[in-house]
């Protein structure tokens, strides 16, 4: 656990509780703060009082008589579409609303550090898509090259529930566009911006405020080094606003198709091969075609901003290689889960949405795809571009009818149910085709979440195959 600075003496309001506002809850207490804690939910109050944490009802008109900070978990809108009605009444009374990721960064740094000859590093990852992969990917090199190293954020443990950063360690952070919106520091000192397309348009205003929630991570002080990810405008433009000019390398830009060369520090893949030019010059080349755990031009993507962000961290070529080539992948994203008779099994349950199923199906040449769930807006219609691996399409979920009209003539079966999808397509693959599970679609409608979805469809395969 990180011990939270600055609060000793004083009450601080915790809304929500859940992993990270628990976890927020116990650090504010190990530095001294006295946290009263809320959440709407009688079951999550429930809890938190037999686990010992103190029950503050922030909705009595005398509830903020005291306290001197507001710090919310991240799935409550504090601004749009509307704020939740505790955090706008602690703002009309003048209360610091926080979050976990601003109490982290000024915390996390201690007494200990002045005895370090190394200081400890942070490596903070925001993006649309591919963030929590490149995270992983970040620790897993440091940990394969024998670096000290810690994960958390939105992904693995909360950040609060980390422990204090021993000399020279690299805590690496997933960050979400609603961590990084709210959050009163942020100070990394490697900051990484994978890539943009439109998602949580209704928390954010608009792609302009989902942008600008995602750009604050280079803007509240200021990291060391920026990794860019340029294949939209906004990484442009953001790229841009902090280079001094084409040979400033505190700026490192990346792309998953674009030649780079002539900027003062890049990292580029194109046509499978991942290189890394400074100064006008090639420094490095690695074939990822042969990485198992990174198939296709989003993971290319992915361990081109994870690449970089190493680099600046002083792990050799030699050694980021080797740990490419052992990464096995994240759960449910890009993951084989089975290869049999020369057929294989990939389980891409979080591509939720059209964006990231795009990439998904860009990443095999021949492919049977299970697709289908609750729609989001929009449906799959703009995936039509990018069907030209499929072979046929087994739909399935609440939006099976639906989708099956937007696919017009694709070779399709209506499956509804995983089961059915599964079965059908293991019997009716061929050697050199790929089963993938992309739905394009949220969960919900037959699942708790993509990962339910994910570890059926991966049962499903398995028991499949041990029947043939």
């Amino acid at each position: 656990m990180i011990p939270v600075v600055g609060y000793e003496g004083h009450k601080v309001a915790v809304l929500g509780l859940g992993r990270s506002g628990l976890a927020t809850a116990a650090a504010l207490a190990a530095g001294g703060a006295e946290p009263l804690c809320w959440d709407d939910n009688p079951e999550a109050r429930a809890k938190a009082e037999a686990a010992g944490y103190l029950i503050h009802d922030l909705g009595r008109a005398d509830a903020w008589h005291g306290v001197v900070a507001l710090i919310v978990s991240p799935g409550i809108p504090h601004l749009y579409p509307a704020p939740h009605k505790l955090i706008a009444r602690a703002m009309a009374e003048g209360v610091a609303v926080d979050n976990d990721i601003g109490l982290f960064f000024r915390s996390w740094a201690t007494e200990d550090w002045d005895g370090f000859e190394v200081t400890p590093k942070c490596v903070a990852v925001t993006g649309s898509n591919g963030k929590s992969t490149t995270t992983a990917l970040i620790h897993h090199i440091l940990k394969s090259a024998g670096r000290p190293t810690q994960m958390g954020g939105n992904i693995g443990r909360g950040v609060l529930d980390l422990t204090p950063a021993v000399e020279a360690e690299v805590v690496v952070l997933e960050l979400s566009s609603y961590q990084t919106e709210l959050a009163r520091a942020l100070t990394p000192d490697v900051a990484v911006f994978t890539n943009l397309s439109p998602d949580h348009l209704d928390r954010h205003g608009g792609l302009g405020g989902y942008f600008a929630a995602k750009r604050r991570l280079f803007a509240e002080g200021g990291p060391d080094r920026a990794v860019i990810g340029v294949d939209e405008p906004e990484g442009v433009f953001l790229a841009d606003q902090i280079a001094t000019g084409r040979e400033d390398d505190r700026v490192i830009r990346i792309s998953a198709g674009q030649k780079l060369g002539g900027f003062g520090w890049s990292v580029f893949a194109r046509k499978g091969f991942l290189a890394e030019w400074r100064k006008g010059r090639q420094v490095a080349s690695v074939d990822l075609r042969a990485m198992p755990g990174l198939p296709g031009a989003h993971n290319h993507q992915n361990a081109c901003a994870a690449w970089a962000a190493v680099r600046t961290l002083g792990v050799p070529p030699r050694e980021v290689e080797a740990a490419l080539a052992s990464f096995a992948g994240l759960p449910h994203r890009s993951q084989t889960v089975a290869e049999a008779g020369g057929v294989r099994f990939v389980n891409d349950s979080k591509a939720t949405n059209v964006d990231s199923a795009a990439k998904a199906l860009q990443a095999f040449p021949r492919i049977r795809w299970i697709v289908g769930g609750q729609a989001k807006e929009g449906g799959i219609a703009a995936l039509k571009p990018h069907l030209g691996a499929v072979v046929k399409a087994y739909l399935i979920g609440h939006s099976a009818q639906d989708f099956a009209q937007q696919l017009g003539d694709l070779p399709q079966e209506i499956c509804e149910t995983m089961d059915r999808a599964v079965a059908l397509a293991a019997k009716e693959a061929v050697p050199g085709e790929v089963v993938l599970l992309a739905p394009a679609a949220a969960s919900f409608d037959q699942y708790a979440n993509f990962e339910e979805r994910g570890e059926h469809f991966t049962a499903l395969v398995k028991a499949q195959l041990g029947r043939v």
